[in-house]
């Protein structure tokens, strides 16, 4: 018998109770195969942009939007208690919808809503959905018990996109769970949240739950990690787009790293570090199609095979451009540049960069390029002024479409045979970026190109 495997499930696998006992009964048969099994969970799919909506309108002045998302949030989970006949439970999903109207409470009165206050309603999605796993489980026979993560994973203070401190996490996790794990009960702990040393509740940044998954498998030594979700592991690319889309039967963790980096929203981009430092097998998997053997995500080996693996797109980017001819040989303007995004709190995504050193070119989310714009401008003020930069500009509306594949830097004629699929269908692109590892290449592209460039370069994959 296998030993310890540490299994995650996704919003949409506990979205109802119908998918809930689905899960469980997953969780069932893998207790046949390994010795010891914990369960992570996110929240009910929806329940966090709600909560997050709710905090966010009180901020704003609403008092009453909160109140009507509470009584959703009871309608929701009442009525998954009662699809899954475990009743009991209601008495502990109630004090925390109590406890979010109470933390709205507080933001309206206050007029502003912190980074701690954000963390504090953002993380009771998870926080109630254990239970409903938890239930469902000791139905099945199984003994369970709910765990919230803020016992188990100790973090810095940095809300809203917490660091784990792994070797307090590792210490949490052998006395609190190890036993359980031992006798053969399933732990069922929430996704996505930690704590800090003061015991106050931090969270993991969005699809943290994944992120939980590789810290917890991490801190137990775990032999495996599956990413249980909606979709039957990593594909080619979104099916939506692509509807002639596969799914991809192993992937290193650098083309996982990068595909999640960029858009694919699989796998949180976090997940990998854990999992990689500790060499655990990961696998992504469908809890709606269970006997699919989904994705493997191995280590990388230097010798990948195949040439392009997968195309994914970011959306909603903006390219912004610092030029002039001035800034030629001029040392230290980039670092002045984006000295300056990062003092504005913005993460870029892409940096391009001509030889000549008359521009440079990057791409932050659109919704923050005009903070970004106003920083760079205030940075170089003198040299605005004196015609050394002729502009900061913005191109706005634009997409990052990334090509990933380890095996692409063994492939001669990868670019070309990318640029000529975009080409012969009269699409133009507007910025390059390709790093030295060869492992991808990012085209930015406008908006209403970004589909037809996906499917075009997808086509490179299913016809090769």
């Amino acid at each position: 018998m296998k030993k310890t495997l540490v299994m995650k499930f996704g919003g949409t696998s506990v979205g109802s109770a119908e998918a809930i006992s689905k899960s469980a009964e997953i969780v069932r048969a893998a207790k046949k195969d390994w010795a010891e099994v914990l369960v992570i969970v996110s929240a009910m799919s929806g329940v966090t942009d709600l909560l997050l909506k709710g905090a966010h309108s009180c901020a704003a002045g609403d008092g009453n939007t909160y109140k009507e998302i509470a009584a959703q949030l009871r309608s929701k989970h009442h009525e998954a208690i009662k699809g899954l006949g475990v009743e009991s439970i209601a008495s502990r999903i109630e004090p925390l919808i109590n406890e979010f109207e109470s933390l709205c409470h507080a933001v309206h009165i206050l007029g502003e809503a912190s980074p701690r206050a954000i963390d504090a309603i953002s993380s009771l999605g998870e926080r109630m959905s254990i239970h409903l796993m938890s239930a469902r489980l000791n139905q099945l026979g199984i003994k369970s018990e709910a765990i919230e993560a803020s016992e188990l994973i100790l973090t810095d203070d940095v809300f809203g996109s917490a660091n784990p401190q792994m070797d307090e996490t590792r210490a949490k996790c052998e006395s609190r769970l190890r036993r359980q794990l031992q006798n053969g009960e399933v732990p069922v702990v929430t996704g996505f949240i930690g704590a800090t040393k003061s015991g106050a509740v931090t969270t993991l940044g969005r699809g943290g739950s994944d992120y939980s998954a590789g810290i917890l498998g991490a801190a137990l030594a775990a032999d495996e990690v599956w990413i249980w979700t909606d979709v039957n592991g990593v594909m080619t690319a979104d099916p939506r787009v692509a509807p002639n889309a596969i799914t991809l039967n192993q992937l290193s963790f650098r083309e996982i790293s990068e595909l999640a980096y960029y858009g694919a929203k699989v796998l949180h981009p976090k997940t990998i570090r854990p999992v990689v430092e500790r060499g655990i097998d990961l696998w992504i998997k469908n809890t709606f199609n269970p006997s699919h053997p989904g994705t493997l995500i191995v280590p990388d080996n230097g010798h990948a095979a195949g040439a392009i693996k997968a195309v994914t797109a970011i959306k909603g980017q903006s390219l912004i451009t610092i030029e002039g001819r001035g800034m030629m040989g001029v040392p230290g303007v980039a670092a002045r540049a984006f000295g300056s995004v990062a003092r504005s709190g913005v993460s870029v995504l892409l940096i391009t960069q001509a030889s000549s050193e008359q521009s440079i070119c990057f791409s932050v989310p659109e919704n923050l390029s005009a903070k970004v714009i106003e920083g760079l401008k205030e940075e170089f003020k003198l040299e605005l002024a004196r015609r050394d930069i002729d502009t900061v500009s913005s191109i706005i509306n634009t997409v990052i479409v990334t090509v990933v594949g380890a095996g692409m830097r063994y492939t001669p004629g990868i670019s070309g045979k990318v640029f000529s699929a975009l080409g012969n269908k009269g699409l133009n692109i507007i910025a390059i970026a390709q790093g030295s590892s060869e492992c991808s290449i990012s085209l930015v592209v406008d908006a209403k190109d970004a589909d037809e460039a996906v499917r075009s370069i997808h086509q490179l994959i299913v016809e090769r």
